[in-house]
């Protein structure tokens, strides 16, 4: 209960915790500096060793054992302000001191102190402290390291400040809350410290060039002060909505929930329960539905937790996948794509295995560095002066024969071989590449290496250059499908392309030239057929032109022919009818057909000097028609 001065009646002088006030703040202040000086240290150090040495575990270490110890000293720190407010609550008031002119700055800072208060400043301050420490140096991907003989000594150092912490914990818990009330939650705050200092020991140890868990665990320990800073910064801004009395008790700041869950056994509703009834008077222990909840808890619990076990042995196997089932580590069946049920876990448990994905491998993959991102104002790289950067980063060089007269050597071509590949589709398959490769790529990779060397190694660069891609490819791939069967590896080789073959320097430029002359032969070639395909449609064009004409006449002159024909036919059937009147008809005819232009002088001996010659001038009378002929009449 707080004690208020100004109370009537207030007495302090029988109090055990007015009474030891001076001690509790004495120790609180010795405590506080050495605690800070320690943590100041490791704070400093590992500044200095993330220069030198920014991926180790040291710097995460030190920061996390720093920050814990950071959340104690605020913790002490405000505990002291209330020791030493009951210390000078038993002294004589002091006489009003003579008010004397002051800067700016201290009349700023003496506003602050009166409207939030110091205990709160200096609280939050170290927690914000902490609190940045630990988000600065968070890094859940440090790779694992040798650390050497100075781990051992540095959890040597943290074993012994944790055992340090520990006797000081176990003396804040022999006092009651009469005679320290602040001990219990001191006490609580020592065991966070506690445990990161134990659990970075036991990283500390652990650690080496294979173990990875030390790394993460040593990271993640540093949640627990981060969250009691985090607490603290919360009480600390709840804290100036209190109004501020001087004359009245204060009451500790740097008490935290987290903290008071570092118990044993844990008693989380047990805590929350004694919070509430401490802070607003609420006893939930007069609620039966709590009750309840509290004896039903662990039944409820022991029954989800067996059927989330039970629910272990139900798997679902993806449709591009298959699942090998393994009942007591033995593989028993192989499980299609859909729900399958067996034994839970670890009684049972299935493999993922593909079911039909392809893959395409090469034989040689390079791991090339991340290209450095060059800054919008600064000069352009280099790759930027030229319009290709590019290497072939899958090329596998391999040694090839060579003959040169009557010497033998050898050359070295590059090339780019691909195979096509996936898990055979029969359970055999899928067993062997589960159980017989521990890692299917460079098995492929390692067999198609030895393939192509003793493949090459009898080939020359005339032969290589002049073969056929397609049955070089279908031959390696025989090749390469064949000893894998032997290994019984369960891989089956859909596809083997050879992509590009490089030959050395001295024969590349030889093989453009050839390369050149034999594209200008070809190209002579195909000219020459060009030329000879035109002269041969001229002459199929000439010789048409000259069939057509040829068959144009002859129909012609058949059907002149014709035309005669069925003109005599009809002459000689006109003769047959008409006699010689007909004759006489094409006489005249054929007569006035010849005479029709002509300037004719007519003598008729009929016509004497007796008898004038008459002229019929009747047909151009008008309005006969002259094309009517008329008779003439003497």
């Amino acid at each position: 209960m707080q004690v208020d001065l100004e109370a009537a009646g207030a007495s302090v002088e029988g109090l055990p915790r007015f009474q030891q006030g001076l001690f509790h703040a004495r120790r609180l202040r010795q405590a506080g500096i050495s605690l800070t000086a320690l943590a100041v240290t490791g704070w400093v150090l590992a500044l200095f060793v993330v220069l030198f040495a920014p991926v180790s575990i040291w710097p995460v270490v030190l920061i996390n054992c720093s920050s814990a110890l950071w959340v104690l000293v605020a913790a002490l720190q405000s505990a002291w302000w209330v020791a030493d407010w009951r210390a000078q609550a038993l002294e004589e008031p002091p006489a009003d001191a003579q008010v004397t002119e002051t800067g700016r700055y201290t009349r700023l800072v003496e506003r602050l102190g009166k409207q939030i208060g110091a205990p709160v400043l200096w609280l939050c301050g170290w927690s914000l402290l902490a609190l940045i420490s630990i988000i600065e140096f968070w890094n859940l991907t440090l790779p694992a390291a040798a650390v050497g003989q100075s781990a051992s000594i540095g959890a040597a150092l943290g074993l012994a400040l944790a055992f340090g912490l520990l006797v000081f914990e176990r003396r804040l818990a022999q006092q009651t809350p009469a005679q320290w009330p602040e001990a219990s939650p001191l006490g609580q705050l020592c065991r966070v410290a506690i445990g990161c200092l134990l659990v970075s020991s036991i990283c500390l140890l652990f650690a080496g060039a294979e173990s990875v868990w030390p790394l993460r665990l040593a990271v993640l320990i540093g949640l627990l002060p981060a969250l009691v800073a985090l607490e603290f910064l919360l009480r600390g801004v709840l804290s100036l909505f209190s109004p501020r009395q001087p004359r009245l008790e204060p009451r500790l700041i740097a008490q935290s929930f987290v903290a008071g869950l570092l118990r044993w056994p844990p008693q989380p509703l047990l805590a929350l329960q004694h919070e509430l009834h401490n802070r607003f008077g609420i006893d939930l222990r007069q609620i039966w539905a709590f009750t309840y909840m509290r004896r039903a808890f662990l039944p409820v619990l022991l029954v989800v937790l067996a059927i989330g076990w039970a629910l272990t042995g139900v798997h679902e196997v993806p449709l591009q996948g298959r699942g090998i089932y393994e009942r007591f580590g033995k593989p028993v069946e192989v499980f299609g794509p859909g729900l399958h049920v067996g034994l839970p876990w670890p009684l049972g448990r299935v493999l993922n295995v593909e079911n039909g994905v392809v893959h395409e491998l090469a034989t040689s993959v390079s791991e090339t560095a991340a290209p450095e991102l060059a800054s919008a104002e600064g000069p352009a790289p280099l790759i930027a002066n030229r319009l290709w950067d590019a290497s072939h980063v899958n090329d596998k060089s391999q040694v090839i024969a060579s003959s040169s007269g009557d010497k033998q050597s050898f050359q070295i071509v590059n090339m780019d071989v691909r195979f096509v590949y996936r898990i055979g589709l029969t359970d055999q398959a899928a067993l062997a590449a589960t159980y017989n490769s521990a890692d299917v790529p460079t098995l492929i990779r390692s067999t198609a290496s030895r393939i192509l060397v003793h493949e090459f190694a009898s080939r020359t660069l005339d032969e290589l250059l002049g073969e056929q891609r397609t049955s070089l490819a279908d031959e390696i791939g025989r090749t390469v499908q064949a000893d894998l069967n032997t290994l019984d590896s369960g891989v089956e080789i859909l596809a083997t392309v050879v992509e590009a073959i490089h030959p050395p320097a001295g024969a590349a430029n030889a093989y453009h030239g050839v390369q050149a002359a034999q594209i200008g032969a070809q190209a002579l070639i195909a000219r020459e057929r060009g030329a000879a395909s035109e002269q041969t449609n001229q002459a199929l064009l000439q010789a048409s032109t000259a069939r057509d004409q040829a068959q144009a006449t002859a129909g012609e002159v058949n059907a002149g022919a014709q035309a005669a024909n069925l003109r005599f036919v009809a002459e000689q059937h006109a003769y047959a009818a008409a006699g010689r009147a007909f004759v006489l008809e094409q006489y005249l005819g054929q007569l006035s057909q010849g005479l029709a232009h002509a300037k004719l002088l007519i003598l008729d001996h009929r016509l004497g000097a007796d008898s004038a010659p008459t002229i019929d001038l009747r047909s151009f009378t008008l309005p006969a028609d002259p094309s009517m002929p008329r008779k003439a009449v003497q």
